[in-house]
């Protein structure tokens, strides 16, 4: 039969500390929930046509609602996140490859990571997204 588990000492206190972070967690989303659910029974529900146009204040609108909008820079944005991205892993890389036996091994996993970010770029650079238009 097997022996029943039997804490450390210390380790209610620990259970302890996280279940008053959990009660307030609880106790946050329920005063939200009461709020939204309160606003939303006691607000007057009277729809006007002005109400219903797509800008309820200001100049009347003229024409479609719906405008096309260029986005020309997403593309320097989308490369801006992904390096941004993938530079937070180089931190943890950092810090490992200072510990013995780890110096190697890192440094190579860090080369082949570098490289694929490289090959990436060379690619974007190769197709023309580079290219300020």
């Amino acid at each position: 039969m097997p022996e029943p588990t039997v804490l450390a000492e210390g380790s209610e206190s620990y259970f302890q500390s996280y279940s008053v972070v959990g009660l307030l967690a609880v106790i946050g989303v329920l005063f939200v929930a009461v709020a939204f659910g309160a606003g939303r029974l006691l607000r007057p529900v009277v729809p006007t046509p002005e109400k219903l146009l797509t800008y309820e204040c200001g100049v009347d609108p003229v024409g479609d609602g719906w405008a096309h909008t260029q986005v020309r820079y997403y593309v320097y944005s989308f490369l801006y996140v992904i390096f941004a991205v993938d530079s937070i892993f180089l931190f943890p890389w950092a810090t490992v490859f200072a510990d013995p036996g780890y110096g190697a091994t890192t440094l190579v996993e860090m080369f082949i990571f570098l490289g694929f970010l490289a090959v990436g770029l060379l690619y974007a650079y190769k197709k023309g997204v580079l290219t300020w238009t």
